[in-house]
């Protein structure tokens, strides 16, 4: 007798929800294909285009960082409200992310991540007409929703295209080494250029670059059906979650300008503490499909996992800043010694990028997260010692060395562990959630330490000072991150190969 397919499919379902709920994630065990839906030329040619368009959004992170205190003089602000040039970017691109992943799986991904690529590249454009600080900070996050719009259908979009696999983690680790590739480059393209044009050049250049390169990946992208296109986004949800990001993320960016005598930075933190309170209680009463789908919390370990990865990014934003400030403010370097800075930090990052999708299948993920938790400890100790006159290849360069190895490695192993995990549906969504903590976390991080800076520079009498105290802040992210890691999280290999459980049923490879 023939046995039955329907109980059969209950029972591997079943299976698979209990593996994943016992923290095992080679953990759907059905045998099915380990092959692209697509042909190998165009899977390996989608891979390289859609990889480059992190590296490009990368870019104006890192141009940011470098070019903030250039461009904030050109205009005329204070290097405290400069800041905001390098924070406006990373904090919207961080708060969108978190819808974007959904929205992607209603509309079509690459739909999403074309108007994502859209609203970047015309808003980077702009940027170079802005005339005050204020203009100029506006513009450059209405950019960074371009850049949450596309970061996570790109990784979607490899996700859906690679099954769980060598493939999808040679993947990933491309996607993540863009990281420091691309904010490395950032740096030293901002540097060349603002050595020796005006400071406009960089946003038409980056304007120019996005539209190339998105226009390309776009094109070798296959038209996508929407995954769950008979669901819906939870706009309620969307709004209380991203209304909060920004706010939360504006009061720490804004305080230490502003300061904390101010009545609104009150009033505003007790505003977005409630949103994001309504979020949680919205989207496990009431929302009927919610932005984070609450299964995947009941993974264990998920929860410390993510918070092990947030602080690990707080610190490498908080490091990428203090160090730059140091060398322009106390060493007097110029815009290319700046960026020519981070190269070790680009080359280190994209090796560990790698590192991290050959190890992550070899050990637990506890040791690649206390690994990338130690290295960020390290890069912040090595700066927050150093005196303020030494040759850079004294304690800088170890530093880079460090934090390539750092963020990068645990970013990869994060986004490749949360894509095996859950299913095709919600790949993009899993993309947004890793992606709000990186880019989200390099932003947040800076308002944090701008408020020990200021309480501790004794009125900007001892700038030294602050800088340091900024990194003692980091080197505590760091050492927390590292504790939790140690202590909570415990999940197994990642030996996923292949598509599983309900997604394998679905599998049709172009022939």
């Amino acid at each position: 007798m023939e046995p039955d397919l329907t109980v059969e499919k209950i029972r591997t379902k079943t299976s698979v929800r209990n593996d994943i709920e016992a923290g095992i994630l080679p953990a759907l065990n059905t045998t099915v294909s380990r092959a692209t839906t697509i042909s190998k030329k165009r899977a390996y040619t989608l891979m390289v285009l859609v990889v480059l368009t992190q590296g490009v959004q990368m870019f104006a992170y890192g141009a940011g960082i470098v070019g903030a205190l250039k461009v904030g003089r050109a205009v005329g602000a204070s290097d405290s409200l400069a800041t905001w040039i390098a924070a406006s970017y990373p904090l919207t691109q961080g708060s969108f992310v978190l819808i974007s992943g959904r929205m992607g799986a209603v509309y079509g991904h690459k739909r999403v991540m074309t108007l994502g690529s859209a609203i970047w590249v015309f808003w980077m454009l702009a940027t170079a007409y802005g005339r005050n600080i204020v203009g100029i900070s506006f513009m450059r996050a209405l950019a960074g929703i371009g850049g949450g719009l596309l970061v996570p259908n790109a990784v979607a979009l490899l996700t859906t295209t690679f099954p769980p696999g060598k493939q999808r983690n040679l993947a990933l680790a491309l996607f993540a080494s863009m990281g420091p590739a691309g904010g490395a480059g950032g740096c030293t393209i901002a540097g060349i250029l603002f050595e020796w044009t005006d400071w406009t050049w960089l946003f038409f250049f980056l304007a120019v670059l996005g539209a190339v390169i998105f226009g390309a990946a776009i094109i070798s992208v296959p038209d996508d059906e929407p995954l769950d296109p008979d669901g819906a986004v939870d706009w309620i949800g969307a709004y209380l979650g991203v209304a909060g990001l920004i706010l939360f993320n504006f009061v720490w960016n804004q305080a230490p300008i502003a300061g904390w005598s101010n009545p609104y930075e009150y009033v505003l933190l007790i505003v977005a503490i409630a949103h994001f309170a309504l979020f949680l209680v919205w989207e496990a009463k009431w929302a009927t499909t919610p932005i984070l789908p609450f299964g995947i919390w009941k993974v264990p370990s998920f929860g410390a996992l993510i918070l092990v990865l947030f602080c690990v990014f707080m610190s490498v934003g908080i490091y990428c800043w203090y160090v730059t400030v140091w060398l322009a403010n106390l060493r007097g370097w110029g815009p290319v010694l700046l960026g020519l800075s981070f190269l070790p930090m680009a080359i280190t990052g994209s090796a560990s990028a790698f590192f991290a999708a050959w190890v992550v299948s070899r050990v637990r993920a506890e040791v690649v997260l206390c690994l990338g938790s130690l290295g960020a400890v390290a890069m912040n100790v090595l700066v927050v010692t150093m005196p303020v006159e030494e040759v850079w290849w004294a304690q800088v360069f170890p530093a880079m060395i460090f934090a390539g190895c750092t963020g990068d490695m645990i970013f990869a192993a994060g986004q490749i562990i949360a894509s095996s995990i859950v299913s095709k549906k919600h790949q993009g969504t899993a993309g947004s959630l890793l992606g709000t903590l990186f880019t989200y976390g390099l932003s947040t991080g800076l308002g944090f330490a701008g408020t020990v800076e200021v309480n501790v520079n004794k009125n900007g009498t001892d700038i030294v000072g602050g800088y340091r105290g900024a990194e003692y802040l980091a080197i505590g992210f760091a050492g927390m991150a590292f504790v939790i890691a140690l202590l909570f999280v415990r999940m197994e290999r990642n030996t996923v190969e292949g598509w599983q459980g309900e997604d394998a049923e679905d599998y049709q490879p172009e022939h």
